[in-house]
C-alpha cells in the first residue's frame, strides 16, 4: 500500500471558500480549475513526500511542517507515518503571521 493524502476539514473548508470565491468573482469553470490545480499538486507527495521546504513559521510545532506553493497559495502538509496531512491552503497575500494559526 503506497501513501495516502488525506485533506483535514481545515483544508477541505478552505478549498471549499476558494471555490465559493473564484465561483462568485469569476466564474464556476475558473474556481474549478483552481481548486483542481491545488488538489493535483498534491499528487507528486505520494512519490515524493518530502519535496516541500520546512514551514519555518510552524516549526514550534511537534511535526514537521512542510508546503508546496501552486499559484498564490501554500499547501500546508504534514507527514504521519504513510499519510500526507494537508493541514492548509494559505493565501500568501495575506500576513504570514496568520499561517501560525494553521492547524
Amino acid at each position: 500500500m503506497g501513501i495516502i493524502i488525506f485533506w483535514t476539514d481545515t483544508a477541505r473548508n478552505q478549498l471549499r471558500n476558494i471555490f465559493d470565491y473564484y465561483k462568485r468573482e469569476a466564474s464556476v469553470s475558473v474556481a474549478r480549475k483552481i481548486v483542481k490545480s491545488l488538489v493535483d499538486k498534491t499528487i507528486i507527495l505520494q512519490t515524493h513526500p518530502k519535496i516541500g521546504p520546512v514551514e519555518e513559521l510552524l516549526n514550534h510545532r511537534d511535526q514537521e511542517y512542510r508546503f508546496l506553493v501552486k499559484g498564490h497559495y501554500k499547501i500546508i502538509y504534514h507527514i504521519h507515518g504513510d499519510t500526507i496531512k494537508v493541514a492548509a491552503i494559505f493565501d500568501c497575500r495575506q500576513h504570514p503571521d496568520k499561517i501560525r494559526k494553521t492547524r
